[in-house]
């Protein structure tokens, strides 16, 4: 599980991926990611908020410092997103999908977009919290994705 946060919510959805996916799953900081670490995984959940309708920039930050590295090395494995929105999503959810098609990954979930309703500066900016029943879907993915993983599904 691979995220990013600044006001909450990826940083909750995220954590649920990973409680649902168990000992089977590492969550880590877009920050932290390495070529390494993309390499010695199986498959990806991207969590990460919709800022100005994209990818957040630490997200985008971790696509460009990976890409190259692990291009042609990591094809055909699963990947799953999770989008903080505050009004669509849509946007940082096709960025994403345009990477995951430069890598060669296949879509293994339905896209997961959690609209939050924040229009206004104030409700951007604030702290975030995400629906109980929006972060029982992300321990249900994180489920699916760490059994279709060990079961070789994906």
């Amino acid at each position: 599980m691979i995220w990013h946060s600044r006001t909450g919510a990826s940083r909750a959805m995220a954590a649920q991926v990973a409680e649902g996916a168990g000992s089977r799953a590492r969550l880590i900081a877009a920050a932290d990611v390495l070529p390494e670490d993309l390499l010695a995984a199986g498959g990806y959940v991207f969590v990460c908020p919709e800022n100005l309708a994209t990818v957040s920039g630490m997200m985008k930050e971790m696509f460009d410092r990976c890409y190259y590295p692990v291009l042609g090395r990591i094809e055909g494995r699963a990947y799953a997103t999770v989008i903080a929105a505050g009004s669509d999503g849509s946007g940082a959810q096709a960025q994403i999908d345009r990477i995951a098609t430069g890598l060669r990954l296949k879509r293994v979930a339905d896209p997961m977009i959690v609209n939050l309703q924040a229009q206004t500066p104030e409700e951007i900016l604030a702290d975030k919290t995400v629906p109980r029943e929006r972060l029982q879907e992300c321990r249900d993915l994180g489920a699916a994705m760490g059994e279709g993983l060990s079961l070789g599904i994906f």
